[in-house]
């Protein structure tokens, strides 16, 4: 019985050592938010932005491409218009993922195809994307959610 006892005890060791390593070892991960949906599925469309806001308020640096449907959601009639199922509005994440300062670029292409401008992009501090910037993205995350 003692013998038992003991060994569940020596089992148990490891996995405590790495919840304690892992804790000590905490730091900031680099994430890329790569979001696709638009409109037509406005939880969905939403998700890059909330969870986006979420890590960078666990202190992750977090940037967001968006590209596709997604693009639409730079026009601020648009975001007005988004309500996600159990979620504040978009235009109350987005306003705080602005104040955060959370880089957002939007891909040139997919937004022009949809007729988001310059302007659309301004009013957010979002950029036009393009596969270089990208590429660039890919290259400094260290996780890429794609939602």
């Amino acid at each position: 019985m003692a013998r038992r006892s003991f060994l569940g005890q020596l089992a148990g060791l490891p996995l405590l050592a790495l919840g304690a390593k892992a804790q000590e070892s905490k730091k900031p991960l680099n994430i890329m938010m790569k979001g696709a949906w638009g409109p037509d599925d406005p939880t969905r469309a939403s998700f890059p932005f909330l969870h986006g806001l979420a890590l960078a308020e666990a202190g992750h640096n977090v940037q967001i491409y968006l590209l596709s449907d997604a693009t639409s959601l730079m026009r601020k009639s648009t975001v007005n218009a988004i309500f996600p199922v159990g979620w504040p509005p978009l235009s109350e994440t987005l306003a705080k993922v602005v104040a955060k300062r959370i880089p957002i670029f939007s891909c040139g292409a997919c937004s022009r195809a949809r007729d988001v401008t310059e302007a659309d992009l301004s009013q957010w501090g979002a950029k036009f994307g393009s596969p270089p910037i990208f590429v660039s993205l890919v290259e400094w995350a260290d996780r890429i959610i794609v939602e």
